[in-house]
């Protein structure tokens, strides 16, 4: 191949004017050898620009991580798809980490992806020699080749690093050489701290966290080799950052890697006495060595920590991340005598100085609140905001703090009430005493030195504030009104006030956040207090008409599960407005699904899921109003169509809901032509989707029996989409749901003419029994379908039964079914399947030309029914005690399986 030609393609697929004849050079020429190595090459030559070897880079990433290892041809045909030559794939793994230790970073950082993917398929059987090559250049003199070999190794770990422990003895045989020598190299590289070192200490670090986060690997960590790791930390995380950086602004200072390093030392030390060095708080494997940390090390490395609070506390600056990992770490702290011990005369000073001013709202919130109030909520409701936020690490030391030592709560609560009752006191002090106050309710609320205070603090501290021209304090008095809400309130006064003031913020604040604190409150509060559900009642349009204007600007998943309780609370009531809601949710929906940045956007997803949750709660709460149903159907079917469409894959389980929800009660011809397009989608996307589409078809044979045999196409469809399950490799559990579904026509059929069709539904489950089958269930459910065949039309099935045969076996297969079938007669276990059973071998028995296989197995009838009666007995006297009990909780179900026991009444189950 020569490279000079996809050079000059690559180079075309950076220019806009030749992007698309560039392209489709490059896809004519992909599958030729020596294709890839070419990239190779072209990625690590000086000669090419950077712009072209960036492009080689990205496009060998695409070929390595989609045609690197073999693959088989797909169900039913014989071409092998296309993967990378071995010989090529020989080539690269030749060159591959030479190729990154020489590249520059943004190409490096591709090649280290292509890396991974290839250690993933081919390490250890392909590959053993990869440790070799890494190995080399570790120990070489040049310590330019560090780096690269590091990251390398680097790679290595983060390929095991969430395998479980026994899977794992191919990392450890290679550990064993490498963690002895990169100790030496971090010992050799701690002296200097010049930005090449640290850079270099910092991917130990990695290396390091990567392999001991989720699996300890005590085999090479001993308790000598431990010490000297955890000095390395130590050192690391005590040593100064050079004073020049103090230069930077304060924004990028946490990228600069004299932080990046301490935040990776903090992030292992916290990491290992959370998870193997807290004694009463670790798996027996870990026992031993968590007495030993907690005795050796816990203590040393909180002494050092305690400083970088004090830093923070004398206001010098220190790292977020860095401040959050030690905060995390004197969480553990608190827990255990030894270390609390040490840390007890500091806690005071901690919890005022350090805890407190996290707590309190800062510049940057100002900053985010005026620029973008939308992008403020977003952060204070990302989970993965919290999981890296100096706030979040606070209020968990805080809290753990004020539950595990008796000292602290006290102490704190007095500190705020000082703060609250100070008359010319900084407004965002009082923001933060009562983020500590509302971060701390659970624990008030269950001490009665304080529990009847609350309802007092409210009145006084709380309730005013809402009338504060300062947003930030309006929303935090809606946030701790959410706190409180399980408060038990002495005056219905306050509570009518509790109610009446989030009401009023959620509808009439001209501030986004405030409405998003305001909605959540008074959700918590109606779901908390029952008498706050009966005084919403009045406003519950204008409340859910504001919800929704919220959750159209805000696109926030907390807001459609407010939306989605308060429907729920409201059933009767949102009935009425159900039309406009279910509407108004649609047109979210559309902006959400057709936005930009959709597929980039995580939050999205889940923000359009809850949506879809929120519409199916709509359906549930009105099923019992046909005409707001017939309504909401044609809304609901552009939803479904959107996501068809744009197959959206991710959303098909809920769409497939909401679709059985409108088919519950009635099918329309609209809904009817839907299952048309349904079997356009499983032919598409196959298998993975039948077991969701299971209700819907079960509604279209049940609900609506008529149109189903109206039309053969119909029930043409639904065999087809069973057939293909049976014969292809769904697996099992949709294997079953194929197998009830055809059971469920023959029995909601009896008598309507589908004669034509028993045969083809017998032979397609025998067939399947005569290959492997591994559960009783699928066992059971293929022979239910003969067996409501016989219970259809006997003479039908029996001369079924006589004219199939199967390749494998030239005799008709009715002895091969009456055996299996006498032989499984113990596996019929549910109250509808022991039923089917013994109405099938009554029938057996009333047969008056009985086949000869019926003959032989004769004595066993009468047994296998009596055993079957007796199981079938024990199930409804079990079923009749749990109704029994739960009679209040659950009238509807009571009547549902009370039906179910009638034994002429054998269709007639629940598909959930």
């Amino acid at each position: 191949m020569d490279p000079n030609r996809i050079i000059q393609a690559l180079k075309g697929t950076i220019d806009p004017k030749l992007r698309i004849a560039a392209e489709n050079e490059l896809n004519q020429s992909y599958k030729i050898i020596n294709f890839a190595p070419s990239l190779l090459q072209i990625i690590v030559s000086d000669q090419v620009e950077f712009p072209v070897r960036q492009a080689a880079a990205i496009y060998l990433k695409n070929m390595v991580t989609q045609y690197w290892p073999d693959r088989e041809p797909p169900p039913g045909e014989a071409v092998f798809p296309f993967n990378i030559h071995e010989n090529d794939r020989q080539q690269i793994r030749d060159n591959i980490v030479e190729g990154i230790i020489r590249s520059p970073d943004l190409v490096r950082a591709q090649l280290t992806m292509c890396l991974r993917a290839i250690i993933k398929h081919d390490f250890p059987g392909h590959w053993t020699a990869v440790v070799d090559k890494i190995g080399y250049y570790l120990q070489s003199q040049n310590s330019g080749s560090w780096l690269g070999s590091l990251l390398c190794l680097y790679q290595l770990v983060k390929t095991y690093e969430y395998k479980k422990a026994e899977e794992r003895d191919p990392l450890i045989a290679a550990m064993q050489i490498f963690l002895p020598r990169i100790q030496q190299q971090m010992i050799q590289l701690l002296p200097d701290n010049s930005h090449y070192s640290v850079l270099l200490q910092k991917q130990i670090l990695k290396i390091f966290y990567a392999l001991v986060q989720y699996a300890l690997p005590l085999q090479l960590v001993n308790n000598q080799t431990m010490t000297q790791w955890m000095e390395i930390f130590r050192t690391i995380i005590d040593r100064n950052v050079p004073p020049e950086t103090l230069q930077i602004d304060e924004d990028d200072r946490p990228e600069l890697v004299w932080w990046k390093c301490k935040k990776w030392a903090l992030h292992i030390v916290a990491r290992l006495f959370e998870r193997y060095g807290s004694p009463g708080n670790v798996t027996k494997e870990y026992f031993e060595f968590s007495e030993f940390f907690l005795k050796t090390y816990a203590v040393g490395i909180q002494q050092v920590l305690l400083r970088i609070l004090d830093q923070y506390r004398q206001k010098d600056y220190v790292a977020p991340r860095v401040l959050q990992q030690a905060l995390n770490y004197l969480n553990q702290g608190v827990i255990h005598s030894v270390t609390w011990k040490q840390m007890k005369p500091h806690i005071q000073s901690i919890t005022e100085e350090v805890i407190f001013s996290l707590m309190c709202y800062k510049d940057e919130d100002e900053e985010l609140w005026q620029e973008d109030p939308y992008e403020y909520i977003r952060m204070k409701f990302d989970v993965f905001e919290d999981y890296a936020s100096t706030t979040t690490a606070a209020q968990n030391l805080l809290y753990t703090a004020a539950k595990k030592r008796k000292e602290v709560l006290p102490k704190m609560m007095a500190f705020c009430y000082q703060i609250l009752t100070e008359p010319n006191i900084d407004p965002r002090k009082k923001d933060g005493a009562l983020h500590v106050i509302g971060s701390l309710a659970d624990i008030l609320l269950k001490k009665s030195v304080f529990k009847d205070q609350m309802e007092l603090m409210l009145q006084n501290h709380v309730f005013p504030l809402f009338m504060s021209n300062l947003g930030y304090l309006r929303a935090r008095s809606c946030w701790v009104l959410h706190s409180f809400s399980a408060l038990e309130f002495h005056n219905e006064l306050n509570l009518r006030n509790a109610v009446e003031l989030a009401k009023k913020s959620l509808i009439e604040d001209k501030e986004m956040p405030v409405k998003v604190e305001a909605a959540i409150a008074l959700q918590t509060l109606i779901s908390n207090q029952e008498q706050a559900k009966e005084y919403v009642k009045p406003y519950i349009r204008p409340v859910m008409q504001e919800l929704l204007h919220i959750v159209r600007e805000t696109e926030n998943d907390d807001l459609t599960n407010v939306i989605q309780k308060m429907i729920c609370e409201y059933s009767q009531e949102v009935a009425t407005i159900a039309v406009d809601m279910t509407q108004h949710l649609a047109e979210i929906f559309g902006k959400v699904l057709q936005s930009e940045e959709y597929e980039e956007v995580e939050d999205k997803t889940v923000m359009a899921m809850g949506i879809l949750h929120t519409i199916d709660t709509i359906l549930t709460v009105v099923e019992d109003h046909k005409e707001i149903t017939q309504q909401l159907e044609s809304i609901c079917l552009q939803i479904i169509g959107l996501v068809l469409q744009k197959h959206v894959i991710e959303f098909y389980e809920e769409i497939l809901s909401l679709a059985y929800s409108l088919t519950c009660q009635m099918i329309s011809p609209q809904m009817w032509q839907l299952l048309g397009v349904l079997y356009e989608v499983f032919q598409q996307d196959c298998f993975e989707y039948f077991a969701d589409m299971m209700p819907l078809l079960h509604n279209y044979v049940t609900i609506d029996t008529n149109t189903l045999l109206s039309n053969p196409k119909h029930l043409e469809i639904i065999y087809a989409m069973c057939k293909k399950v049976l014969t292809g490799d769904a697996g099992e559990d949709a294997e079953c749901h194929a197998a009830k579904l055809l059971e469920v026509i023959v029995l909601q059929c009896k008598g309507r003419g589908i004669d034509q069709c028993i045969p083809l539904f017998v032979e397609a489950v025998l067939d399947r029994l005569t290959r492997g089958v591994k559960t009783s269930e699928l066992r059971t459910m293929c022979l239910q379908v003969a067996i409501a065949a016989l219970y259809y039309n006997p003479d039908l099935l029996l001369h079924t039964l006589e004219n199939i045969r199967f390749p494998h076996n030239p005799e008709p297969i009715t002895a091969q079914f009456i055996n299996q079938w006498m032989n499984d007669t113990d596996c019929f276990l549910g109250l509808h399947d022991r039923k089917m059973c013994i109405i099938g071998l009554s029938i057996l028995m009333e047969l008056q030309n009985r086949p000869p296989a019926v003959d032989a197995v004769a004595a066993q009838i009468v047994p296998s029914i009596l055993l079957l009666f007796l199981g079938l007995k024990q199930v409804c006297a079990s079923r009749e005690l749990t109704e029994h009990e739960d009679h209040a909780k659950d009238e509807k179900h009571v009547a549902e399986d009370n039906g179910k026991i009638s034994p002429f009444h054998i269709v007639d189950f629940v598909w959930i």
